[in-house]
């Protein structure tokens, strides 16, 4: 704390001669961390909502890529075989099914 003194008498900035930046110094204190619509928290918040509109359109762009996948499997049998053996395994009666995993 006499630090902050020390550094005051140094400058010159008395209250009593600078009252005007007293005040201001003190305003602007306020309006970036204490008032309850604070610069900080404005920020904060429009980073939280930059991150909501991504991860809306990051599901809207996979629900696009399910829908046009589900129609292609509706409207196509072979399509529907294909998904079936891709992603369940699936095989014809007369032929084995070797899994190899890649790591």
């Amino acid at each position: 704390m006499t630090e902050v003194l020390t550094f005051v008498k140094k400058v010159g900035l008395s209250i009593k001669k600078h009252p005007y930046l007293w005040i201001l110094g003190f305003f602007l204190i306020w309006v970036a961390f204490l008032d309850q619509h604070s610069i900080l928290d404005s920020i904060s918040e429009y980073r939280q909502s930059l991150a909501l509109e991504r991860e809306k359109r990051a599901y809207l762009e996979k629900i696009r890529k399910d829908s046009k996948m589900l129609n292609e499997l509706k409207t196509n049998d072979d399509n529907l075989v294909k998904f079936a053996r891709e992603h369940y395994y699936m095989k014809a009666k007369d032929e084995d099914v070797y899994i190899v995993k890649e790591e």
